[in-house]
């Protein structure tokens, strides 16, 4: 008896084959974590969700694009973020603190309040496996230097057990006063220092924006070598105007990136620009300049 194998396939059944196949595609596309590959080189990257703006995308959505594009996670996110980034495979990699830009650690009328903020954070990052808490110096705001660095070393040394019991770095982060931030007191990488090495903890260092502190001192890659033992975690963007870094910007990511892979860094560094071209195109050629 001779088999026919050439049956008809009617449009109908073609549409709907096609329509499952979709569908799966959909489904593959919404677990990304099981099939993205991290970028290629020797720094872990993650970013920040401004490098997403222009983009109408809820949290679910950033997670998704992020961990496509071989993100290792995300910075700036609380307890309420931290089920999201799970189910797509990524990291909170610095976790929202109790400080503010203005109103930080460097004055002890906020300390109180900061504190009990502050443990909060570091219980949650512990419970999830996140690696940093970010702390903000806050404004100077009639504060001498000194005056605002003793009061900074003295919260730190309040919490800096829980935070090394529990194996969460406090990063504070370093911000220029000049151009986004008039009288934010942690302006330079020197002072940041000088309270790392005070407190004298292996679980507080430093957040080096790398745009910040182009516009406070420039010389980055000497500034970096010479107190890398004290930052914990980086972020990227272009100067001038904190957005992508490109040709018509002064940072050169890749020498950059490059000194800072040479030096073993083991943090994160993540991106925290603002992209003026389309920001997924935009975010994947900002990750390979940092492939090194």
């Amino acid at each position: 008896m001779k088999t026919n194998h050439s049956f008809p396939f009617r449009r109908r059944d073609f549409i709907t084959a096609m329509t499952g196949l979709g569908a799966l595609a959909l489904l593959d596309r919404a677990t990304p974590d099981l099939r993205a590959e991290p970028r290629k080189g020797r720094l872990k990257q993650a970013v920040c969700r401004g490098v997403f703006s222009g983009l109408k995308l809820d949290l679910e959505g950033q997670c998704r694009e992020a961990a496509r594009l071989g993100a290792l996670g995300i910075d700036l996110v609380g307890p309420d973020a931290f089920p999201v980034l799970k189910k797509h495979g990524l990291v909170p990699t610095m976790v929202s603190g109790g400080a503010g830009i203005k109103s930080g650690i460097n004055d002890k009328n906020n300390h109180a309040s900061i504190e009990t903020r502050m443990r909060e954070a570091i219980k949650a990052s512990a419970e999830a496996g996140a690696p940093n808490v970010i702390v903000m110096a806050g404004d100077r705001k009639g504060l001498t230097d000194e005056e605002g660095l003793d009061n900074s070393v003295e919260f730190l040394n309040k919490i800096k057990s829980q935070a090394e019991d529990q194996k969460v770095t406090l990063c504070i982060e370093l911000l220029n006063s000049k151009v986004d931030h008039p009288g934010y007191m942690c302006d330079h990488t020197a002072w940041g220092v000088a309270v790392c090495q005070r407190v004298n903890s292996p679980r507080v260092k430093l957040l080096y924006d790398i745009y910040h502190m182009q516009i406070m001192e420039g010389d980055i890659i000497r500034t970096i070598r010479a107190n890398i033992q004290h930052i914990g975690h980086f972020h990227t963007a272009g100067n001038p105007g904190r957005h992508e870094f490109d040709e018509t910007q002064e940072l050169n990511y890749a020498a950059i990136c490059k000194a800072i892979a040479d030096l073993g860094f083991q943090g994160y560094l993540a991106h925290e620009y603002t992209p003026t071209r389309e920001p997924l195109e935009t975010l994947d050629r900002m990750m390979r300049i940092c492939e090194v």
